[in-house]
């Protein structure tokens, strides 16, 4: 199984991540969980801000947009979408949202054994991140449990897809709007002794053959 997770955008080994991959792997990106954001809100700013599809091709990478939604009741022809692809990469948003759009598409039944199997690349930041964790518990104090938007089921889904065996607190001590949030996360998750990583904005976890390193940014 390979992984790359993130705090925030590609962190700061975005060279292993590279590395991991491969430059030219054929990428798909889920941008999901900002679907409960205005079209032209995002699509401006990816255009004035930060694009993360222009960034993986800035790295060489084959990328492109995967919208689950267009995959909704239809698993077998995401199936076959994943089969032609090397990776995919979740960018932030809300986690939430983000795990209905899995469960909805099916990505969560049809990924997991092409991950597993080291077939697919998983990669992802924030709520990329979070998703790959046992459970969204705790992160329901960093994001709005019920966000929802056009076509999504308004069942929360607390489960995650189990890709690590402990829960990720992304933007922790970092300059991110989220930073406070995510101190109150991590101050419940260690209540409810709920092992846990914090990770700065820069931090990156990688899971390969050797298992899970993590690359911390200095302090």
């Amino acid at each position: 199984m390979r992984l790359y997770l993130s705090s925030y955008r590609l962190g700061d080994r975005s060279d292993l991540l590279v590395e991991l991959a491969g430059r030219g792997a054929r990428t798909g990106v889920v941008t999901n969980a900002t679907d409960n954001i205005a079209d032209d809100t995002r699509a401006a700013y990816y255009r004035n801000v930060y694009d993360p599809i222009a960034e993986l091709r800035d790295l060489g990478f084959d990328a492109a947009r995967l919208d689950l939604r267009d995959y909704f009741d239809k698993p077998d022809t995401l199936a076959s979408k994943l089969a032609a692809l090397d990776m995919v990469w979740a960018v932030g948003g809300n986690t939430f949202l983000l795990r209905r759009a899995m469960r909805q598409s099916g990505f969560d039944r049809v990924a997991l054994p092409l991950i597993e199997s080291d077939k697919l690349v998983y990669g992802g930041y924030s709520a990329g991140a979070c998703v790959a964790c046992p459970s969204l518990r705790g992160i329901d104090l960093m994001d709005e449990p019920h966000a929802t938007a056009e076509g999504y089921d308004p069942e929360i889904i607390w489960e995650g897809l189990s890709l690590v065996g402990f829960h990720i607190v992304p933007h922790y001590e970092s300059d991110h709007p989220e930073s406070e949030a995510a101190g109150r996360a991590t101050a419940w998750m260690l209540d409810q002794a709920m092992p846990y990583r914090t990770m700065h904005d820069g931090d990156v976890l990688i899971r390969d053959a050797r298992g899970i390193r993590a690359y911390e940014r200095p302090l």
